[in-house]
């Protein structure tokens, strides 16, 4: 098996994107090019396909970043999680406002009227007058009185 090493063009490259990736991690947001966990296996394999067998990396660095994999995994998953949530907490709202006096923007027209229904869904829209709208169309909900 042929040893090939990196050199030092192409060391101080893959040092300089993972000590960019590390950075982005530890101030908990990713740089504007925005690498995801695809991104970072990637260079974690390159990096280890091409460390010098004479000066392995530290047991520590190795931790260390498999620790920062881990985090950046669980950043994506509670992020994906946050938005079913959210859809969830709209459809919901939009629900409750059944039956109720709406007011809501139609481009620069003020539309009022009473919910008649709603449809479910990650962009739930209202009944209003006949009409179909999206929720978050909606400035308003006002109870009517009996």
């Amino acid at each position: 098996m042929e040893t090939i090493f990196l050199s030092p063009q192409e060391k101080a490259q893959v040092t300089l994107e993972v000590d960019r990736l590390n950075k982005s991690i530890q101030n908990g947001k990713l740089p504007q090019q925005s690498l995801g966990k695809d991104d970072f296996l990637k260079i974690l394999i390159t990096q280890l396909s091409y460390q010098d067998p004479t000066a392995p990396m530290e047991d520590k660095e190795f931790v260390a970043q498999m620790a920062q994999f881990s985090s950046l995994e669980q950043m994506t998953s509670m992020a994906s999680d946050f938005s079913k949530m959210t859809a969830m907490l709209s459809g919901s709202e939009a629900t409750a406002a059944l039956g109720k006096g709406v007011e809501l923007l139609d481009g620069e027209q003020l539309v009022t009227g009473v919910v008649q229904a709603v449809t479910r869904g990650s962009a739930p829209e209202v009944l209003v007058n006949g009409s179909y709208y999206p929720w978050e169309q909606v400035t308003k909900v006002i109870e009517i009185e009996n």
